[in-house]
């Protein structure tokens, strides 16, 4: 949610930033925010003239008694002025009402205005307009044939689709024996490598309040990913980054506590609404997975920097598996509405021979900041909102393509990445048992 100032005093770029995310239906909302927001300022000045206006007539009222008792003419004053502030309250009592209508009003407008975007973002409608900014890692082809992924686990009896459908539907999976094992060494060095770059390890709550998703998300991606829970005022996340900026809802920050830098595991839960191609089936889209996030909330002048270590470290993680990847930088009309910035880093697939997403990193500015009332208090006293990033650390269904892949060998086997070793009881490889 951007701030109402900006509307005020610049509604055109706004307007020009709605136009960038190609978003024109939008752009009447500018108006109407402002028009929202002039009205509602008026009912605030009006309310606050009439409240002065009640104390000056109050304190005339009890002069007026005061004198009544030796000049009983100024009763009748006293009832004229009576009448008044019965008048007065009760406009008081409707302009309060206003008030109350116009703020839910604007907000409601003002959550569907997006973030205005860096000045860095390439322009483009949709995905196609990304732009690759660099390579790291040699994307290499084998000689022998690479089997679909789900094929790849089912040579380990690493993987049961089909017992999943049969007791949560489409979506899910059992993942077993080497499969499973080597899924949760991801996390755990996922987890360790975040704690060495100085991340403090949570595990947040995995469920959260309507009040929360509202603050850290927009409404048609609320739409699109969460799940309900019937009867509560409760969601289950779609990642943990909702549950750990939720942490902050309400609080004044400390500056001397920041960056706040946390690295968070949890399950994550999305409706992935739509149809996916063919290359999305197996474990590339599914209802239910797990993450290790990373999360910052930091400095204003301090956030670009921070976005820019947060997807090297995602580069640097995937090439310490011997997977090659890519940044790629999102366009404007790729970008969530609360994002000022984000990029993609994608690993190598060598079945398919093109790169897919694994990781995405985001700055959101103060957007989230301003929407769940977080607020830093610095030396000077001063409040200000914070902004806050976050970066996928690993997702391993994703991850767990991209490492079977890059690291099969021509017998069905697959090499260990000497970082992954020790969390696998010092195993170099698995070995298929079909």
């Amino acid at each position: 949610m951007i701030d109402i100032r900006l509307i005020r005093e610049n509604p055109e770029l706004v307007k020009e930033n709605i136009r960038k995310k190609y978003q024109d239906a939008k752009l009447p909302l500018v108006d109407q925010a402002a028009e929202l927001d002039a009205a509602n300022r008026a009912a605030i000045k009006e309310a606050d003239e009439l409240r002065s206006n009640r104390n000056a007539l109050s304190k005339k009222i009890g002069q007026l008694m005061g004198q009544a008792k030796k000049d009983p003419s100024k009763l009748a004053e006293v009832e004229e002025i009576k009448a008044q502030v019965t008048a007065q309250a009760e406009r008081l009592a409707e302009l309060e009402k206003l008030e109350n209508e116009y703020e839910e009003k604007l907000r409601a407008v003002m959550m569907v205005i997006p973030n205005i975007i860096d000045a860095s973002v390439p322009l483009g409608p949709d995905d196609s307009c990304n732009v690759e900014v660099e390579r790291f890692g040699e994307a290499a082809v084998p000689d022998f044939e690479i089997p679909y992924h789900t094929d790849i686990m089912e040579s380990f009896d690493g993987i049961d689709m089909d017992a999943a459908g049969r007791v949560s539907g489409n979506g899910f999976y059992y993942l077993m024996g080497d499969i499973a094992r080597l899924h949760e060494s991801v996390i755990a060095y996922a987890r360790d490598f975040m704690i060495n770059k100085g991340f403090t390890y949570c595990i947040p709550p995995f469920m959260i309040r309507r009040n929360v998703v509202e603050g850290v998300m927009s409404q048609t991606e609320m739409d699109a990913m969460m799940y309900k829970i019937e009867g509560e005022d409760l969601y289950l996340i779609g990642t943990s980054e909702h549950s750990m900026i939720g942490k902050f809802i309400d609080q004044i920050i400390p500056e001397a506590t920041l960056p706040q830098t946390l690295t968070s595991y949890s399950p994550c839960f999305r409706k992935e609404k739509g149809a996916h191609g063919i290359e999305e089936r197996g474990v590339y889209r599914i209802h239910q997975f797990e993450k290790q996030e990373m999360i910052v909330v930091c400095k204003p002048e301090d956030s670009m920097s921070w976005y820019e270590k947060m997807w090297r470290y995602s580069v640097e993680l995937f090439r310490s598996m011997d997977i090659p990847v890519r940044q790629l930088e999102c366009c404007s009309g790729d970008l969530a509405d609360l994002k000022v910035k984000s990029c993609d880093i994608e690993a190598w697939s060598p079945r398919q021979q093109k790169y897919f997403e694994v990781c995405s990193c985001s700055n959101l500015g103060d957007a989230q900041a301003r929407r769940l009332k977080m607020r830093v208090k610095g030396e000077d006293g001063k409040m200000y909102l914070p902004h806050t990033l976050n970066n996928t650390v690993v997702a391993p269904p994703r991850m767990l393509i991209a490492l079977l892949e890059n690291n099969l060998q021509a017998d069905g086997s697959v090499r260990i990445p000497e970082v992954l070793r020790p969390y696998m009881g010092g195993k170099e490889a698995i070995v298929p048992k079909k």
